[in-house]
């Protein structure tokens, strides 16, 4: 089984914690991401997701234009260690009761990985159980 860093995305995606949530959510739009990184100064304090926006922001009525991330942002940052398994992932995921993890290296943050991530990686791998108990091989297409 794959190791969470292989499939973790990089480089990580960041705002300042005076970002309006208006302002976050249009920012993962337009890269097409479900979180983002908090940063004061240098160091992440916490992580914003398209479901923090949904429950602390969006279903409270508050002003989204004036509202912060650092109001409705999860912190601490949930981490994994990049060598760990995608199976582990999964299973901190669910025993978190959440959908993104910060890779780490060293104790650093490098990277992040999402549910959608690990659910790329499993389909991947059943797929190819199933094309090799069918003996199935992607045709070969000429050149000529």
């Amino acid at each position: 089984m794959s190791t969470v860093d292989k499939i973790m995305k990089k480089p990580l995606k960041m705002v300042g914690p005076s970002v309006s949530v208006v302002s976050a959510a249009k920012k993962m739009k337009a890269a097409k991401i479900g979180s983002l990184f908090i940063k004061k100064g240098k160091k992440l304090v916490g992580i914003v997701t398209d479901t923090d926006i949904v429950r602390r922001a969006v279903s409270t009525s508050k002003p989204l234009g004036k509202l912060t991330v650092e109001k409705i942002m999860t912190a601490p940052i949930c981490t994994i260690e990049g060598s760990e398994s995608v199976d582990d992932a999964q299973d901190m995921m669910a025993d978190l009761g959440v959908r993104h993890l910060a890779v780490t290296k060293a104790g650093q943050i490098v990277g992040v990985v999402s549910v959608r991530d690990l659910l790329l990686v499993y389909k991947r791998s059943a797929q190819s159980k199933i094309d090799s108990a069918q003996g199935y091989s992607e045709p070969k297409i000429s050149q000529d």
